[in-house]
């Protein structure tokens, strides 16, 4: 588990095939500080995707990128040099300072426009119509593994469905969404609680308890 608080923003340093079919990837990240201390197997967030570090060197962890995470994510669309936001897996005795993140990316996101105000950012991301029942003004979303809160979302059935954050600047300069384009392609995961909400209420729907 994660809880959507950067700790560093490292440095994609290579992608290589893996197995044989070359449907996975071996992915290199410069991070000095989320490699540390990662051991084999150990648990970290690239850009909202949990991966499992498979290799570590000096400053530098490797971690395999299987299939259905290059499907559901931005991750294929990396490269060498690629900046990339990066957090470890949440100690159980630490403050749970953003929200409850898996790293179970739901989908990806279109930038649809940022308008800079006096002491903050304002980003308009595309909101995939599969994703619109979870998402709710002034709740949690996960944007490339960054803890944010909703600050606009469109009505339901909009011609145009979105939802807007506010940045304040310490998250300008601390991730990836600094420099984030018009047009770029960003990682969502949706609040998780919502997920289990849906399910809960339709398993009760078709099976109501005696």
């Amino acid at each position: 588990m994660f809880t959507g608080i950067v700790e560093e923003l490292g440095e994609v340093v290579s992608i290589e095939a893996a197995g044989t079919t070359g449907e996975s990837v071996l992915l290199s990240v410069r991070g000095p500080l989320v490699s540390s201390d990662a051991g084999h197997g150990d648990s970290i967030a690239v850009n909202g995707v949990c991966l499992t570090v498979v290799d570590r060197g000096e400053g530098v962890f490797t971690a395999d990128v299987m299939k259905e995470s290059l499907d559901r994510s931005s991750l294929g669309a990396l490269a060498p040099g690629s900046p990339v936001n990066l957090e470890r897996a949440a100690r159980a005795d630490g403050r749970l300072g953003g929200h409850i993140v898996q790293g179970h990316v739901d989908g990806t996101a279109c930038l649809l426009s940022r308008n800079p105000g006096d002491n903050w950012d304002v980003l308009r991301f595309g909101l995939p119509a599969h994703l619109s029942p979870y998402v709710v003004e002034k709740g949690s979303i996960t944007v490339d593994g960054t803890s944010l809160t909703v600050s606009a979302v469109s009505d339901p059935g909009a011609e145009e469905e979105f939802f807007e954050v506010s940045l304040i600047p310490e998250t300008l300069r601390a991730t990836t969404l600094g420099g984030l384009a018009t047009g770029a392609t960003v990682n969502i995961e949706v609040d998780v609680i919502a997920k289990y909400v849906e399910r809960i209420t339709a398993v009760a729907a078709v099976r109501p308890r005696a």
